[in-house]
């Protein structure tokens, strides 16, 4: 399934979301413009490796937590994280403040990187990409935004496909029940097969840190306001 929108307006310019999808956007046309060898060492010297920060770089480990946020694999990496940041971060954005939402994302992005790094200490693969700190946002989205509706595609054949909405507390719930999952397989894996792939907890992590810390972010001077359900029955 492929979310396309969702059906609650921001009332503000999301201009913290465009900059942080315009920065990510930036950073990959860099790293992409490198030599093959030259952006194996920017992602290795960037990325966020568990065991560096573990096994004693712990300055440089911290450092990684940060700029690892920017950085992605791939453009399907990329698209798929900016997509899901353009839809459903506008709306947390109008919620939160643009300032609450900046620390919020970034805060998200951190502690999704340590639980990852928690239970894989000993990987040395640099975890690269923004999706931790998106799910802190669909986990946002999640609290404040239960009865909205995600206007979803499936596919069906190569192109072809249908279109269905679902509530958002179904579609953020499939999704984080399946990252889960994925998860809790990740972690039955010998340690020598844990290594690559996706960062699964990383998921897990910032939507649960989104969550329960998303309504601390959210001033009470910005509450519902016309859409009679999107909060209910939070």
């Amino acid at each position: 399934m492929i979310p396309i929108q969702d059906t609650v307006r921001s009332r503000t310019f999301p201009l913290v979301t465009w900059s942080l999808i315009a920065l990510n956007v930036v950073v990959f046309f860099y790293e992409a413009s490198l030599p093959p060898a030259l952006q194996e060492r920017f992602i290795t010297t960037w990325g966020f490796v568990p065991a560096r920060l573990f096994g004693g770089q712990v300055l440089w480990g911290l450092v990684t937590l940060f700029t690892s946020m920017f950085l992605h694999g791939g453009w399907f990496h990329l698209i798929s994280n900016m997509w899901a940041l353009y839809i459903f971060g506008d709306n947390v954005e109008d919620r939160m403040g643009p300032g609450r939402y900046l620390l919020f994302y970034i805060l998200s992005g951190l502690a999704a990187a340590l639980l990852q790094g928690a239970l894989t200490p000993w990987s040395r693969v640099p975890m690269v990409g923004a999706s931790g700190a998106i799910s802190g946002v669909l986990g946002a989205y999640f609290l404040f935004y239960p009865q909205a509706r995600v206007i979803t595609w499936v596919p069906v054949f190569l192109f072809f496909g249908y279109y269905i909405d679902i509530p958002a507390v179904l579609y953020l719930g499939l999704w984080f029940f399946s990252q889960f999952y994925s998860g809790l397989f990740s972690l039955a894996l010998p340690q020598g097969m844990q290594g690559g792939g996706v960062a699964w907890w990383a998921h897990i992590g910032g939507f649960l840190f989104g969550l329960l810390f998303a309504r601390a972010f959210a001033p009470a001077d910005r509450a519902p306001r016309w859409y009679p359900d999107e909060f209910w029955p939070w």
